[in-house]
């Protein structure tokens, strides 16, 4: 029986799938009538119920009190702000360019200013002065403040230029800069000079850590990923940095090497640098007279670039801009700053040991004969005096009045370790420097990340 059953089930479903295949067209229009008789259906007995129209209509009203509005208005009217904007002062800048990188339009304070010798002596007497404006919603000034530091006082000069109920009015006022220290860090791509810049580290501080590591480090080979952290004093005046002042501490990383100084200063003696160890970093002499630059002819046998033959070149030439600042490598005193036939503008110092170097080709001395001057002082400027062919320094190391190789000039030491008596406090200011370049390195490795 249950056979049977099967058996005319299939035989229906066979048939049913025979009707679909055959009468497709009219099967589906069989199956549309349905559901619209059904639409139809449901229609009308929708239509069956209540109208609308018989049910009552009633109108409300209701008083609505108004929002304060107008009282909003008003105050939007009479809000008012001020905008704040500071800059650099060039040295191609006028009245109108200045306000324009300021956001200033203010016609009548540009002629104050070109009319007022105090206030175009403030702004324009020299190029790299900070200047703060503040104009209101309409652009126009409300106050120029101008700040720099006229000499090594420990101050800073501010000049105000302010709008008045009878037009402008201009204040010269004094205040002391204040110290602060400040923390950076960076990683190398391509120089030292473009990671300092990336990072936003003054060039003085740059030129500060090319000194520092520079007998460790070939500051001209740095590696790609090479990183650095630097902690350091600024002045400021206003909260605005004004000067960057002494390397405190600093941490080089090259080469999977990591490079340490901390700055400190014994009772009674000259600050230096010193390792995490107390030894000391200082070095009779620098690495290079000039910063940032590269060597252009080594101390080896050459062609001559003017006289076309070969022979010994008895230093080292840097190649760099004409007005570059030359500095002093050792502490010596000036044996002679003059002319010298094929060397130009020339500068010899004599320094401990018998030991002196020359710096040739200047375009500027600074020093006089007998002057005594300290590592690092600037004593002249690059140039291009004498027989050269382009701007650049030629720098010499004399030995005993015999020529020596200049690149081993910094080998030598020139300072002693710390103090047995200092060694307590040094490892307290070492070890609060370390934490602060740790925190300096996280940043760099976050950032890498």
């Amino acid at each position: 029986m249950i056979k049977g059953i099967l058996a005319a089930e299939e035989l229906l479903a066979s048939r049913v799938a025979h009707t679909f295949r055959t009468y497709p067209k009219q099967i589906t229009a069989a199956i549309a009538a349905m559901l619209l008789c059904a639409g139809g259906g449901a229609f009308a007995v929708a239509a069956l119920g209540t109208d609308s129209g018989d049910h009552p209509v009633r109108q409300v009203l209701e008083a609505v009190a108004p929002l304060p509005v107008e009282a909003q208005t008003e105050a939007l009217d009479a809000f008012g702000f001020t905008l704040f904007r500071s800059d650099l002062t060039r040295s191609s800048d006028t009245a109108e360019a200045l306000f324009k990188r300021l956001g200033v339009a203010d016609s009548r304070a540009a002629a104050f200013i070109r009319a007022n010798a105090d206030a175009r002596a403030a702004l324009f007497g020299r190029p790299g002065r900070t200047v703060t404006a503040e104009a209101g919603q309409d652009n126009q000034l409300q106050k120029l403040s101008a700040r720099w530091i006229p000499d090594a006082d420990g101050g800073f000069k501010r000049v105000v230029i302010s709008r008045t109920p009878n037009g402008f009015a201009l204040k010269t006022e004094a205040d002391p800069l204040t110290s602060s220290t400040r923390l950076a860090s960076g990683v190398v791509r391509t120089s030292l000079l473009a990671a300092t810049g990336e990072a936003r580290i003054p060039d003085g501080v740059a030129s500060q850590l090319a000194d520092i590591f520079g007998t460790d480090i070939d500051i001209r080979q740095l590696r790609d990923g090479d990183r650095f952290a630097v902690v350091y004093e600024s002045f400021e005046a206003d909260g605005q940095p004004l000067r960057s002042g002494r390397v405190l501490s600093a941490e080089f990383e090259s080469a999977g090497k990591l490079y340490q100084a901390v700055w400190f200063q014994e009772p009674g003696k000259k600050g230096s640098y010193y390792r995490p160890n107390g030894d000391s970093l200082r070095k009779a002499y620098l690495s290079s007279p000039v910063e940032y630059s590269r060597i252009t002819s080594g101390f080896a046998m050459r062609n001559h670039p003017i006289f076309n033959d070969w022979r010994q070149h008895h230093g080292i030439d840097f190649s760099a801009p004409i007005g570059t600042g030359v500095r002093a490598v050792g502490d010596g005193v000036v044996e002679f700053a003059g002319v010298q036939s094929g060397y130009g503008n020339m500068i010899i110092l004599n320094h401990r040991n018998n030991q002196a170097t020359v710096y040739a080709h200047l375009s500027r001395i600074d020093v006089r004969v007998g002057q005594p001057v300290t590592q690092s002082q600037f004593i002249g400027a690059v140039g291009m005096t004498g027989w050269s062919t382009g701007p650049h320094l030629h720098f010499e190391f004399r030995v005993n009045g015999d020529y020596a190789d200049p690149t081993t000039i910094a080998d030598q030491g020139g300072g002693m370790p710390i103090a047995a008596s200092s060694r307590q406090a040094f490892e307290r200011v070492a070890k609060a420097t370390r934490t602060e370049l740790a925190a300096a390195f996280s940043v760099v490795q976050a950032s890498a990340d």
